[in-house]
C-alpha cells in the first residue's frame, strides 16, 4: 500500500527497471517521498549476485515480463507506475501489453520495440568478433560522440562493467535482450500501449531513431515525447534536473502531485513534449478533474504504485 502524505493524498507505488540513479538525485526526493517505490533486478543482475553455471538457460525479455505478476502479488499491489530504460522499458512494454489494467503509466527511456532484423544480428556477430562484450555494451548505451570524448562518466561505466564479477551473467543478459521479439505496436489497433506513456531519448543517442519510430506507433492521446537536447545516449545520468521535472509534469497529468511546482523547466517548455502531453488525453483529464480545486486532493480509491525495473 502507498502511504498517505501530509495532505491526505494516496500516491501510487511505482516499479523500476535500471532507473535507480536516477532516483537518486535530490530534485527526485519530492517524488520519492510520496510513492512506494520497488527497484527490481533481472537475474544475476543484483549486487553479488553468484555467476550462473556454465549452460545456464537465462530467461528471455517475455519471459522477465511475465515475472511481474508474482511481484506485485507478493507485494499486494493492485496497480503501478513503471518506469525503465533499455531493456527494462522493453519487459515493462511487455507486461503492460498483457496486463494493462494494472500499470497506471510508463516511463520509458531508450526504448528499442524492434525485434533485431538479420542485418543487424549480422552486423552484431561481426562487431562481436572484434569486441568485447563490455565494449559492445558501451556502444549500445552511449553514442560515438561520447564515447570518442571518454569523459568521466564513459571511464567511470568503462571500469564498472570492464571489472565485473558477474560479467558472465551480463553477457547472458545482453544476448537475452538481443533476441528480444518484436513489440509489433499498433496505432489505433488492440496492440498498444493504453495508459499514459512518456517516452525519453537523448539527441545523438544510439536509441534515436528507435524511440521516434516507437512514437509514431503509439496513441498520440496517451503519449509524451521528449527528446533530451546535450544528454547523450543516457540522459537519466547526464540530464537528471530536467527529466525529473519533465517526470514531474507526467505525474501531475495523470492526477498526481497536484501541489507540485516546477522548479527547473517552465510549464509551457516541458508541454511541448508532444501536443497532446499537457493533460495525456481524456484519460488523464477525467483524472485530474476528480481533484478538489481547494484541496488538490485526489479522490477516494485504491492506491497506485510504482516499480522500477533494472536490466
Amino acid at each position: 500500500m502507498a502511504p498517505p502524505n501530509p495532505n491526505g493524498q494516496r500516491y501510487s507505488p511505482t516499479m523500476m527497471w535500471d532507473s535507480t540513479p536516477l532516483f537518486q538525485f535530490a530534485d527526485m526526493q519530492e517524488i520519492i517521498q510520496n510513492f512506494v517505490r520497488v527497484h527490481v533486478d533481472a537475474p544475476g543482475m543484483e549486487e553479488g549476485a553468484p555467476v550462473f553455471p556454465l549452460g545456464y538457460q537465462y530467461p528471455s525479455l517475455d519471459q522477465l515480463a511475465d515475472m511481474i505478476p508474482c511481484i506485485l502479488q507478493y507485494l499486494n499491489f493492485s496497480a503501478i507506475i513503471g518506469i525503465g530504460v533499455g531493456a527494462g522499458a522493453y519487459v515493462l512494454s511487455r507486461y503492460a501489453l498483457t496486463h494493462p489494467d494494472t500499470v497506471e503509466g510508463l516511463v520509458l527511456i531508450n526504448i528499442d520495440p524492434n525485434a533485431k532484423g538479420w542485418m543487424d544480428w549480422a552486423a552484431h556477430k561481426l562487431t562481436g568478433l572484434t569486441s568485447s562484450i563490455s565494449e559492445m555494451i558501451l556502444g549500445h548505451l552511449f553514442s560515438q560522440e561520447e564515447l570518442s570524448g571518454n569523459s568521466e562518466l564513459i571511464q567511470k561505466y568503462r571500469n564498472i562493467i570492464a571489472h565485473a564479477p558477474n560479467l558472465d551473467n551480463i553477457e547472458l543478459y545482453w544476448n537475452s535482450y538481443n533476441n528480444r521479439r518484436d513489440l509489433n505496436f499498433v496505432r489505433g489497433g488492440d496492440n498498444t500501449l493504453k495508459c499514459p506513456v512518456m517516452l525519453v531519448v537523448g539527441d545523438q543517442a544510439p536509441h534515436e531513431d528507435a524511440v521516434v519510430e516507437c512514437n509514431s506507433k503509439l496513441d498520440p492521446t496517451q503519449t509524451s515525447f521528449l527528446k533530451m537536447a546535450d544528454s547523450g545516449g543516457q540522459p537519466q545520468l547526464t540530464q537528471p534536473g530536467k527529466l525529473t521535472e519533465a517526470f514531474k509534469y507526467f505525474l501531475q497529468g495523470m492526477g498526481y502531485m497536484a501541489s507540485s511546482c516546477m522548479t527547473r523547466l517552465s510549464r509551457s517548455r516541458t508541454a511541448s513534449l508532444t501536443s497532446a502531453a499537457s493533460i495525456d488525453g481524456n484519460r488523464s483529464r477525467s483524472r485530474t478533474l476528480s481533484q478538489s480545486s481547494e484541496s488538490g486532493t485526489l479522490s477516494s480509491g485504491p492506491p497506485g504504485h510504482t516499480m522500477e525495473v533494472s536490466c
